[in-house]
């Protein structure tokens, strides 16, 4: 079986577990008696079923209103961008002011810093997906609440399960913390490949941070050298 195969049914068993769906039935036999209701009351709720694709899930999220504040604030929800078939996922917080204007991830000043580190590591934008974890602008630039973060996890776990990533660079804390699901601070999560649903997850500081901080920009040059060695890249 294939990496990306094994990829797939993992992620593929674990949303059937988030459903609720705890046995697999057995194929019916030939000749058996048992009626599609009883086959239907194994299967899976139609939640599962919704947004097959990137571009379905995208429409869904535009409409959203979990968040009341958010859907009141917002200028339009900021999916994604870059390959829906990438190896590697960059993983921010939230959307800032210019990404809640243009409708497109890390377009601001930190999203020029993150271009140049991605071309750094010998790739362009359109080869790796870029996306946050919350689909919103906070308003101020907050951070995003717990209950905000909570809401918007189903769009990103479906957002990933579609892209299937092999690699997931989280930048910053809450992107890491909140993924990982962990209270471990960033400088202790770096330097390590963590796990999430079968793709290699390396962490690091946020491009905002790097800019208020420019002496971190060392320890992100690192970070990204040993995804980069992961994956098989050569620098």
């Amino acid at each position: 079986m294939s990496d990306r195969l094994r990829r797939l049914v993992v992620g593929r068993l674990e949303s059937l577990e988030r459903a609720g769906v705890l046995q697999l039935p057995r194929p019916a036999k030939p000749g058996s008696n048992k009626s599609s209701e009883s086959l239907a009351e194994q299967s899976p709720s139609r939640e599962e079923f919704k947004s097959p694709t990137l571009e379905m899930l995208q429409q869904e999220v535009a409409s959203c209103t979990r968040c009341d504040e958010l859907a009141r604030t917002r200028t339009q929800t900021v999916f994604g961008v870059g390959s829906p078939k990438a190896r590697l996922c960059f993983l921010g917080e939230a959307p800032g002011a210019d990404e809640d204007r243009q409708g497109e991830p890390f377009v601001g000043r930190a999203g020029q810093l993150l271009t140049k580190i991605i071309e750094a590591c010998h790739m362009k934008r359109e080869d790796v997906y870029i996306l946050n974890m919350l689909k919103c602008r906070p308003p101020g630039n907050r951070n995003p609440l717990p209950h905000e973060l909570a809401n918007c996890r189903r769009y990103l776990e479906r957002q990933l399960e579609l892209i299937q990533p092999e690699f997931i660079c989280c930048l910053g804390a809450v992107a890491a913390q909140n993924l990982l699901e962990t209270t471990v601070p960033i400088g202790k999560l770096r330097g390590k490949v963590h796990a999430y649903r079968g793709a290699k997850v390396v962490c690091t500081y946020h491009p905002a941070y790097l800019l208020r901080n420019p002496a971190a920009k060392r320890d992100t040059w690192e970070d990204m050298k040993f995804l980069m060695r992961e994956m098989g890249v050569e620098l």
